[in-house]
């Protein structure tokens, strides 16, 4: 092999024992500071203390926030059937003053189109002077 060759495999070698010793000492000192201390124990049972108040607290809030939304929600109910009545009223009033209709929208179509049909059928008869004339096909 040529010299540069086993420099580089040397260089290669030596960087990669040296980063197995390091992480050797990083798993060492993990492993270390995994180990539960005696303040750490007090610690973890005054944050599951902590953690008990702030659910019962957020319980409390949530069913605050419920009544409150509830509360709200029948107000607004009440406001809003309030109006439905005043605009039945509102309606029953404006339907009395008009006058009925006697025809519907299709019906007055119906009767303007034999409107039409009708003056077109005296046109053609005005048209014509009333004559008789024998009107012949051609074969």
């Amino acid at each position: 092999m040529r010299p540069r060759l086993w420099c580089v495999l040397t260089a290669a070698l030596a960087v990669s024992a040296i980063s197995f010793d390091v992480q050797a000492e990083e798993t060492s000192d993990t492993i270390s500071h995994a180990l539960p201390l005696p303040s750490a124990a007090s610690q973890l049972t005054d944050l599951r203390q902590r953690l008990a108040e702030s659910e019962k607290q957020r319980e409390e809030l949530t069913r605050q926030m419920q009544n409150a939304d509830a509360e709200r929600e029948s107000i607004q109910l009440g406001r809003l059937r309030q109006e439905n009545q005043r605009l039945k009223l509102q309606l029953k009033e404006a339907q009395s003053v008009m006058p009925p209709r006697v025809l519907t929208e299709q019906q007055q179509w119906f009767v303007t189109g034999a409107g039409v049909a009708m003056v077109a059928l005296l046109c053609g008869i005005f048209a014509s002077g009333w004559r008789r004339q024998r009107r012949q096909w051609l074969n």
